[in-house]
């Protein structure tokens, strides 16, 4: 089984490598994985060894909140932590240079022990846990940085350091209040950077109108049963799955496909959860509730991507693990090379060890890749685009040849009407008539596409009599007392009907890939009707605009080969291979893969599900089957081709988010340590003091969030 959990306390990311490895190390837990970004812990676990009650103990043994708090409460109370620092830290900066320095002293010493030991209590408590499991965090640099400052102004202040002392209470006030500001402002923006989830799941009706004998009662949607029916009102979401029984209306489905356009919705048609009711009255029966419904299912989906971690994510925590004991080193050495080889005093020396303590802090390579992966993943979600893995965002950007599927993938999987070949002497309209009439008993897809062709056309299909068909050959029937036929050519050849006069049309038509029914009145052949599946709108302008990106496009299908070059040609695919059962399209899936190509593969059916598996990336369209869907790793609600490429240009556009934060994080560290060391100090007379350090490591970790919403801009372009 899998859970998830909220968990709250954890301050960098050295916390969220602690609780993976405490919970996944304990008994049945199978797998464990936090989302520091998200302050959310995903557990895979077997219910006979373990269970939701003793993973939340165990992470509360290890220092932590397992709460169901949202995040505008967390937020709220660290701004307000943040503003109490505030307002006890200034009149310590105002009255430090004050001549009287007994009332500049007891106030700093005052203002600056109730900082200390309320809002910046989180990190001696974080510290304590992480040092108890083996560890070390930003918690415990920020506590030795800011007890520091406070315990030598407390020792001097009281002369033990003799009576020329210096204090600098406001440096450890003032630490924690930056740092508390830097918290606040970071949990703000990773609230905007997951608010596209939040909104969704907001979504959800809380009520229910359900018909009961006659009667309209209001319930908790809760509470409906599939099978309940469902009164939905102009004006109001509905609030479950189901197929419409009465009523006609538009409903809006942009939170579902992020189509801006209301859909029309008539008796048959489907409704999802969550949709908007623009229009009339609708009966609706349930027929999926709960977590079931398509709703639940995505925010499932993407709440899963966003815990799961991508490759390059993987680097970084590697990094991480070690980053805190070698920063612990580098504030020894700075103290230690500046009071001894350079014989400076220990308060100047204190003060640069202090600054190197609290600038450096894993938290921003920590939230480098999964703020930019909610991000992306959000704007995937508005689009139709939904990403189950976050490490699927960073594979498709580096993908170099996509498989496509024909039928329903690149065509529209529906066969129409496209040429009506008249024979002797007849008149196109009075073809479409016979057609029609001969195929208006049938449940072939073919005969389907015939009646949709003649409605169109204007033609109604006449009543016959003695019908007759032979399923997979054609049928015969009776029509104003004429028998009219209509099969394929070997159907004709049994019934001896010799189709010869419209042999060369056949092999024209039969070359681009077209399937035919030749029809007959009267024992005598009266035409040819041609059907195809053509392309959907956008396959031509999708496989032309991958090319550019510099992606191979290949079609596999299980359709005969004239067919399948019929379509390739039409769209711009320069190869295709025909003719294959699904195993044999996840043969293919390998071969290119063997030959060190990353391979993606696009599909929508049941017979795809296999390729769509052993491709690096799947992608499944969403009109398609439930198993083709369950395989991908992406999955396109719209059945748009274009949302294809729409997928690749957000996974390079995430990736390259991702790179730029790891890149940042690492250079402003990489910068900011050797300045707070002092480097600069003897050719420039520059140094950091600790507070302003605290300052600029508070805001790199809001500089990597505020980056990564910046990604936003990209949805315009997609």
């Amino acid at each position: 089984m899998k859970s998830i959990f909220k968990v709250s306390g954890m301050h960098c990311a050295n916390c969220a490598l602690r609780i993976e490895k405490g919970i996944g190390e304990a008994q049945g837990v199978i797998s464990a994985t936090v989302n520091f970004a998200m302050e959310e812990l995903t557990v895979e676990y077997d219910p006979l060894l373990t269970g939701p009650e003793k993973i939340a103990l165990h992470v509360r043994e290890m220092g932590y909140s397992v709460t169901s708090s949202d995040g505008d409460r967390e937020s709220r109370d660290l701004r307000n932590w943040f503003i109490f620092s505030l307002v006890a830290s200034l009149p310590i900066m105002l009255t430090m240079h004050l001549h009287d320095r007994q009332l500049a002293g007891w106030t700093g010493l005052v203002l600056a022990t109730a900082v200390q030991f309320s809002a910046g209590l989180t990190f001696y408590r974080g510290s304590w846990y992480a040092l108890k499991s083996g560890g070390a965090d930003m918690d415990l640099l920020v506590a030795l940085g800011t007890s520091a400052a406070y315990f030598y102004s407390l020792f001097s202040f009281f002369g033990l350091f003799g009576p020329h002392g210096e204090v600098f209470f406001e440096t450890s006030a003032m630490l924690i209040t930056f740092i508390r500001m830097g918290k606040y402002l970071e949990a703000r923006a990773r609230g905007r950077a997951g608010e596209a989830l939040k909104r969704l799941a907001r979504l959800q009706a809380d009520k229910a109108r359900v018909l009961v004998d006659g009667e309209e009662r209001d319930v908790p949607a809760a509470t409906v049963n599939v099978g309940d029916i469902v009164v939905v009102r102009p004006g109001e979401a509905v609030p479950v799955d189901g197929v419409v029984l009465e009523g006609s209306s538009s409903v809006d489905e942009s939170m579902v496909t992020g189509e801006p356009v209301p859909a029309g919705k008539q008796p048959g048609d489907q409704v999802t959860g969550a949709t908007l009711n623009r229009g009339g009255l609708l009966r609706v029966r349930a027929e999926r509730v709960g977590n079931d419904t398509i709703l639940a299912q995505i925010v499932r989906m993407v709440r899963e991507a966003q815990a799961d971690k991508a490759p390059i994510q993987r680097f970084a925590d590697r990094v991480s693990a070690y980053f805190v004991p070698v920063v612990l080193a580098l504030s020894a050495a700075t103290f230690l090379v500046w009071h001894f080889p350079l014989h400076e005093g220990s308060l100047f020396s204190m003060k640069l060890a202090v600054a190197v303590l609290v600038i450096a802090c894993p938290c921003a390579m920590g939230l480098a890749t999964p703020t930019a992966i909610m991000v992306g993943s959000g704007i995937g979600l508005a689009g139709g685009i939904l990403i189950k893995r976050a490490s699927a965002l960073e594979g498709i950007s580096s993908i170099d040849l996509f498989l496509m599927d024909k039928t329903g993938t690149i065509t529209n999987g529906r066969p129409v009407l496209t040429d009506l070949i008249p024979l002797d002497g007849l008149e196109k309209g009075d073809l479409l008539e016979y057609l029609a009439a001969a195929e208006s008993q049938s449940n072939h897809p073919l005969a389907e596409a015939a009646l949709k062709g003649a409605a169109e056309g204007g033609t109604i299909p006449g009543p016959v009599t003695d019908y007759r068909e032979r399923e997979g050959f054609g049928v015969s029937c009776l029509f104003k007392g004429i028998r009219l036929q209509a099969g394929s050519g070997r159907f004709f050849a049994e019934e001896g009907i010799d189709p010869g006069a419209a042999t060369e049309e056949a092999e024209r038509l039969a070359a681009h890939g077209k399937s035919l029914i030749f029809v007959a009145a009267g024992g005598r052949l009266a035409g040819i009707a041609a059907f195809a599946d053509p392309p959907k709108e956008n396959s031509r302008r999708a496989i032309t605009e991958l090319k550019k990106m510099g992606i191979s496009v290949r079609m596999v299908t299980g359709d005969l080969g004239e067919s399948a070059a019929a379509i390739a040609e039409e769209v711009g695919i320069e190869g295709f291979e025909a003719e294959l059962l699904p195993g044999a399209k996840l043969e293919v899936v390998r071969k290119y893969r063997t030959e060190g190509l990353r391979v993606g593969m696009v599909g929508d059916g049941i017979n795809d599900a296999p390729a769509l598996a052993a491709a690096d990336i799947g992608i499944a369209l969403g009109g398609g089957a439930d198993v083709a869907r369950e395989t991908g790793d992406i999955v396109l609600v719209r059945d748009d081709p274009m949302d294809v490429v729409r997928a690749v240009r957000l996974g390079r556009a995430t990736l390259s988010k991702v790179k730029q934060n790891l890149f940042w994080a690492f250079f402003y560290n990489i910068l900011g340590i050797p300045i707070a060391a002092g480097v600069l100090y003897y050719p420039l007379g520059i140094t950091l003091k600790p507070e302003f350090a605290g300052l600029a490591m508070a805001f790199s970790s809001v500089s990597v969030v505020a980056n990564s919403l910046l990604l936003k801009r990209v949805a315009k372009r997609l």
